[in-house]
C-alpha cells in the first residue's frame, strides 16, 4: 500500500525521498521495524485480552524442572506473529508480485490451520486439538498451491541465456535482448523449470526431471508426479518439526528468526542478477521483493520474543509453530534453496530424527526384550538436555548459537561447489 502510494508520488508529483521506496533494501528496514512495533505494542495488550479469557497453557506433569510454573500462561500467542508478518508485508511490499502474495497466502492458511487446532484445545478443552488428519490435509494443501504454482506461473521463472535454455530444452516464456561491452547483443531466456540450487556440486544446479530419467524425452512432461509430492512432504515435514521444537521459552521463536534471516540473505542474493551470476547461482526475476518479507518474518520473530523469552509471559501454540514451519518451508522453495533445509533447519531436523529415534528404538525393544528401552531421556531433543538438569535458557541459548553456526555453514555453500 504505502509501497504503490510512494511509487505514484514518485511518478506523479516527483516528491523527494519518494524514489527510496523503490530499493528492497530500504522496505525491508522499514518492514522489520513496523514488524517491531505492532509485536511490542499489540503483544502486552492480546496477553492482557488472553487472561481476561483466562486461556492458558494447560501442562502436563512429565517431571520437568520449572513445569508446572507454566501453568495458565496465555497461549495462542501465534496470532501476534502472524498479524506483525502481514501488516508490514502488506504496507511496503510489492502486493503484485507473485512472491509475495504466495507467502501472504502461505502464512494466512497455515496460521488458520494453528488457530483451529489451539482453539479446539483451549475452547472445547479437547488436549488433543484438530485432528491429525485434518492438519496434515491442511500441510498438504500448502504444499500442493506452492508446487502448482511453480510449475504452472508465467511469473515464477528463472532467467538464463537463451542457448542453455535450448540445450536444457526448457520452456520458454518470453525472451529479452540485453547490450553490453562484453556481449555486445545477449538474449536471454525466461523459463518455467524444475531447477534447483543443489551445495557441493559443479554448476550448482539439479533438475527433478532428472529422476525420470528412464522417461527421455517425456521426463519434462511428467515431472509433477514426483515434484508435487516432494513439495509437498517438504512443507510437511518442516512444519511439523517446528511445531515439535516449540517446547521451550524462546527456542522456536530464536531458531526460526536465524532461519528467516539466512533466507532473507539467499533471496537478495536470487533476486539480483549481478550478485547471482557472481555466484554462480539462478537468478529468479522478481524472488528480490521476498526480502522484505523475510524482513518482516525477522521482526515479528524478533519482536514476539519480547514476551516469549524467558519466562515467557505468552506461548505461541501451534498456531504460530506450524505456520512458522510452513512459511520456512514455502520461502526456501520458492527460492529454489529447499536442498538446503536439511542443514539450514539442522535445529528442526534433530528434533524431529529425535522423536522418530526414540519411538522406533522403543517400539523395536519391546518387541524383542518385551521391555521397551530408549536413546534419549526424553524427546524431544531439548526435553532430553532438561532431564540431564540443564537450565532452560541455557539450552535455548546453545540451541540459538548452533543455529547461527548452521545458518553460516548454509551461506557458505553458496561458494563451496
Amino acid at each position: 500500500m504505502l509501497y504503490d502510494l510512494f511509487k505514484w508520488l514518485e511518478e506523479n508529483y516527483q516528491i523527494p525521498g519518494a524514489g527510496l521506496w523503490d530499493y528492497i533494501t530500504f522496505r525491508a528496514g522499514v518492514g522489520v521495524i513496523i514488524s517491531l512495533i505492532i509485536t511490542m505494542l499489540l503483544g502486552g495488550r492480546i496477553i492482557r485480552f488472553l487472561k481476561r479469557l483466562q486461556i492458558g497453557e494447560t501442562v502436563r506433569d512429565l517431571g520437568l524442572e520449572g513445569q508446572k510454573e507454566k501453568e495458565g500462561t496465555p497461549t495462542m500467542g501465534g496470532v501476534i506473529i502472524i498479524v506483525a508478518i502481514i501488516i508490514p508485508c502488506l504496507l511496503v511490499a510489492d502486493l503484485e508480485n507473485i512472491y509475495i502474495l504466495m507467502m501472504l497466502l502461505a502464512t494466512t492458511w497455515m496460521g488458520i490451520v494453528g488457530f483451529a487446532d489451539d482453539y479446539i484445545k483451549v475452547f472445547r478443552k479437547n488436549k488433543e486439538g484438530l485432528s491429525r488428519k485434518f492438519k496434515i490435509l491442511g500441510q498438504v494443501v500448502l504444499g500442493l498451491i506452492v508446487a502448482l504454482t511453480m510449475l504452472m506461473s508465467d511469473e515464477v521463472v528463472v532467467r538464463m541465456p537463451e542457448v542453455e535454455a535450448e540445450r536444457l530444452d526448457l520452456e520458454v516464456v518470453k525472451t529479452i535482448e540485453k547490450s553490453s561491452e562484453k556481449d555486445e547483443t545477449a538474449v536471454y531466456a525466461f523459463v518455467k523449470t524444475t531447477l534447483t540450487n543443489v551445495p557441493f556440486l559443479k554448476g550448482n544446479r539439479f533438475d527433478y526431471k532428472q529422476l525420470l530419467w528412464f522417461l527421455g524425452d517425456n521426463a519434462e512432461k511428467w515431472v509433477w508426479i514426483i515434484f508435487v509430492p516432494i513439495v509437498i512432504f517438504i512443507v510437511t515435514a518442516v512444519s511439523n518439526a517446528a511445531n515439535l521444537t516449540d517446547g521451550l521459552d524462546g527456542l522456536a521463536t530464536g531458531v526460526s528468526a536465524i532461519i528467516g534471516a539466512t533466507l532473507g540473505i539467499l533471496a537478495y542474493v536470487s533476486g539480483n542478477i549481478i550478485a547471482a551470476n557472481y555466484l554462480g547461482i539462478m537468478y529468479l526475476p522478481g524472488s528480490g521483493e521476498l526480502v522484505i518479507f523475510s524482513a518482516c518474518f525477522l521482526g515479528a520473530c524478533i519482536g514476539f520474543l519480547w514476551y516469549n523469552a524467558h519466562p515467557a509471559e505468552i506461548f505461541m501454540g501451534d498456531t504460530g509453530s506450524l505456520t512458522l514451519g510452513g512459511i520456512i518451508a514455502a520461502l526456501a522453495i520458492l527460492i529454489r534453496k529447499e536442498l538446503l533445509i536439511p542443514m539450514l533447519c539442522g535445529i528442526f531436523l534433530m528434533e524431529n530424527l529425535s522423536v522418530v529415534l526414540q519411538v522406533a528404538y522403543f517400539k523395536y525393544t519391546k518387541k524383542k526384550f518385551g521391555e521397551g528401552r530408549r536413546i534419549f531421556k526424553m524427546s524431544p531433543l531439548h526435553h532430553h538436555y532438561q532431564k540431564k538438569g540443564m537450565s532452560e535458557p541455557k539450552i535455548v541459548t546453545r540451541f540459538w548459537i548452533v543455529g547461527i553456526l548452521l545458518a553460516v555453514l548454509t551461506i557458505l555453500t553458496l561458494k563451496i561447489r
